[in-house]
């Protein structure tokens, strides 16, 4: 199995930005050089297991949050992204998502099958 680097650094990088936070403040509280918060980010190294988990850990998240685009399992991650996404939207942004959403839906599984 080949992981995906680059989606890994863009979930970090999306993190980090939301809790408003730079590389320099993500590699102190995670104990990196901001050199290689940078590389990361743009998916240009690998990170070792603890690297992800210190980073998780930085960020206050599960290391499923930052693996999630790599593993068959993450379900639950994706849904709590979706409420995540839609926990400031109004009645009617809900209610024109939940119609894409729907005719999305129609429409991968037409083509699925």
């Amino acid at each position: 199995m080949k992981l995906n680097y680059q989606s890994i650094g863009i979930r970090i990088r999306r993190l980090r930005k939301e809790q408003g936070l730079t590389q320099q403040t993500l590699a102190e509280i995670s104990s990196q050089e901001p050199s290689n918060i940078s590389h990361i980010e743009r998916g240009a190294t690998k990170l070792s297991l603890p690297t992800l988990v210190s980073i998780a850990n930085a960020l206050g998240v599960t290391t499923d949050e930052l693996l999630c685009d790599n593993l068959s399992a993450a379900k639950t991650v994706f849904e709590h992204e979706i409420t995540h996404i839609l926990a400031d939207c109004s009645h009617t942004e809900i209610k024109i998502i939940t119609e894409t959403m729907l005719a999305l839906k129609n429409s991968l599984r037409q083509e699925l099958h």
